[in-house]
């Protein structure tokens, strides 16, 4: 099977960059969400992506043409009947995703592929949503944010998910000009597990009044090499998600990713990062 035509269920920051990569790519893309509003968001964002990446040398204004032609929005989920390639990228919840896997189920071909993009929920609990004949055109395929820029992609393979099926999905982020590494299908699979060890001990550090975020960022950064610290990296991505993703850590894993009382705190008073206005590092 050779894959042409993909198609994105989600338009917020993930779902478009994701949508984007694989225009970019020479796909046929349909991006899909519940509302013309999100759609339109998420085309101007992607246009804004193209327009400063043309500025910047990083695509031609061919490119930048071909791409935006590759891009199509709907709020019809009937219209991905044609797809051959879906990747769903909504609200970290089973039960959200389990109810679009069983329309997309009884709308795509028999053998479109469909992929998730769960940063920490088992891949076989997913595809129980979706008959037995599609089980083995399931698997996850965990993208980093930004999508545009971060290479890495998780590609996970469920318990019937087929081989062939896999290496496909391999090759096509290959040819999307990402770097694919395969793993195992567990909570939270390799990086959101080292990543969330990490934010812990870091909030951590600060409840112990070791250092500040500011100050730990900074050593992050100047120490350890990384491009962003902990807690800029927490407002970014806001901090209700990396709660989220932590207490689902610590059900499948135990006291070692049991969340911090001042991560709560945070939260809970709506200090969530950077689209609310207020976190670790927004002031």
């Amino acid at each position: 099977m050779t894959v042409k035509k993909v198609g994105v269920v989600g338009a917020g920051m993930m779902g478009a960059e994701i949508a984007f990569t694989f225009a970019l790519a020479g796909h046929p893309v349909l991006l899909n969400d519940t509302s013309e509003d999100s759609l339109s968001t998420a085309m101007d964002r992607l246009k804004s992506i193209l327009d400063k990446g043309v500025e910047k040398n990083r695509y031609s204004e061919e490119q930048r043409e071909n791409t935006l032609a590759n891009l199509r929005t709907t709020t019809d989920l009937k219209t991905f009947s044609d797809r051959d390639f879906i990747i769903e990228a909504v609200f970290e919840n089973k039960d959200v995703k389990g109810s679009i896997y069983t329309k997309l189920d009884n709308i795509c071909k028999d053998e479109c592929i469909i992929a998730s993009n769960t940063s920490t929920l088992p891949i076989t609990v997913l595809a129980s949503f979706v008959k037995p004949e599609r089980r083995p055109y399931f698997l996850g395929t965990h993208f980093f944010s930004p999508v545009s820029r971060m290479k890495l992609v998780e590609v996970i393979p469920a318990l019937e998910t087929s081989e062939e099926i896999f290496e496909e999905v391999m090759g096509l982020c290959r040819n999307a000009e990402k770097e694919p590494i395969r793993v195992k299908d567990v909570a939270g699979f390799a990086v959101n597990r080292l990543l969330h060890a990490f934010f812990i001990e870091a909030v951590r550090l600060v409840e112990e009044e070791v250092a500040t975020p500011e100050d730990i960022d900074i050593a992050c950064r100047l120490g350890l090499g990384h491009p962003v610290g902990p807690f800029d990296l927490m407002d970014i991505v806001t901090n209700n998600l990396s709660l989220q993703v932590q207490e689902i850590l610590h059900d499948a894993y135990g006291p070692r990713f049991l969340p911090r009382p001042r991560m709560k705190q945070m939260v809970e008073a709506g200090y969530n990062g950077r689209k609310a206005g207020k976190g670790w590092r927004v002031k």
